[in-house]
């Protein structure tokens, strides 16, 4: 039998804690990051505070009723939601993680339809957390090209705190919800479970896109102490020249005194 996974980046959270008190399922799974729901046979909804919100075995006026059922509690709702897709079998004699499926045996367990769920899941909000340190790098090589060519940053100080600001809530936000991308703690306890989280890490290159993320931001933030110093050194110029001036007012304030 052949089942499809979807999920959707619909958003950058999801108080899933509201949530869980507003939907009506079988919650077979929780903890303060993540629902997993029972919502008929072989049907299954898996919610994720990182905005990320995946189905099996669903058909789509069932996904759209959900997707505007948990609307209201997302921050940020994204008009063009991110998607990705993944295929179960469950007719197979062993496990098997190909490019773009998995085949299961048909008594495979919930615990590996759940971790096929978050895999694709995670491997959806990996490209919104790239596209969105993709733009991070790109406006940072702008500047950082600036000073390249001009020798300064040709942007007032008032716009460069602004995107200071930007830049550091965004990198803060990737990296508060990167970690939820570990090994749930069920595969350090089963051998096939922990095989085929590995297998599937693999699939969606899970860790090299991590790793690449961090990469991305460990530039940003080098560059954005780099530009912080430059602004401090441009505030510091402008002080000394405001004490130069005031000095020379009162030297001429004197002179000016002692002859006239």
């Amino acid at each position: 039998m052949t089942q499809n996974v979807v999920s959707y980046q619909i958003a950058d959270t999801i108080d899933v804690k509201e949530f869980s008190a507003a939907f009506e399922g079988e919650l077979s799974y929780n903890d303060p990051s993540e629902l997993f729901y029972r919502t008929g046979d072989d049907q299954y909804v898996y919610v994720f505070k990182y905005g990320a919100v995946c189905f099996l075995n669903c058909d789509n006026a069932f996904i759209e009723a959900v997707l505007r059922r948990i609307k209201p509690y997302c921050k940020n709702l994204f008009s063009n939601p991110l998607t990705d897709e993944f295929i179960v079998e469950t007719d197979a004699r062993e496990v098997r993680v190909g490019f773009n499926k998995i085949e299961v045996p048909s008594s495979a367990s919930t615990d590996v339809l759940r971790l096929v769920m978050l895999n694709v899941s995670q491997s959806v909000a990996l490209d919104y957390y790239e596209e969105q340190t993709g733009r991070l790098l790109t406006e940072t090589n702008r500047h950082t090209q600036q000073l390249v060519d001009r020798g300064r940053l040709d942007i007032s100080g008032k716009k460069l705190r602004q995107y200071i600001g930007k830049s550091l809530l965004l990198r803060n936000h990737i990296a508060e919800n990167i970690y939820v991308f570990d090994s749930p703690p069920e595969t350090w306890e089963s051998e096939s479970l922990n095989r085929i989280d590995s297998d599937l890490k693999r699939t969606f290159d899970l860790q090299v896109r991590v790793r690449t993320i961090h990469e991305g931001l460990t530039i940003i933030k080098d560059n954005l102490e780099l530009f912080r110093a430059l602004l401090q050194h441009r505030y510091g110029n402008i002080l000394e020249w405001i004490v130069i001036v005031l000095i020379m007012v009162e030297v001429l304030n004197l002179v000016f005194e002692k002859f006239f």
